[in-house]
């Protein structure tokens, strides 16, 4: 069985400010990610996003955390 998914609009502006507020991207915000990369139709914005994301993560402003969510572990 194949299951179709497919973002918000506003899905990825709101993963990067969420993952720059905690400094962390999740499972599933990684999901997310390679959801919005497999799609045909992002905007400059979306891929704008993509890009600062990834040169964070580089940076080591965030960090890649096995943890299904940010607000499930902060508590």
């Amino acid at each position: 069985m194949l299951v179709s998914a497919c973002l918000l609009p506003s899905a990825l502006s709101d993963l990067f400010a969420q993952s720059q507020d905690s400094g962390k991207i999740t499972l599933a915000d990684r999901h997310g990610i390679r959801i919005a990369l497999l799609q045909t139709a992002l905007d400059e914005e979306e891929l704008g996003s993509i890009d600062r994301l990834l040169h964070a993560i580089r940076r080591g402003r965030v960090e890649v955390v096995d943890e299904l969510s940010v607000i499930l572990s902060d508590n």
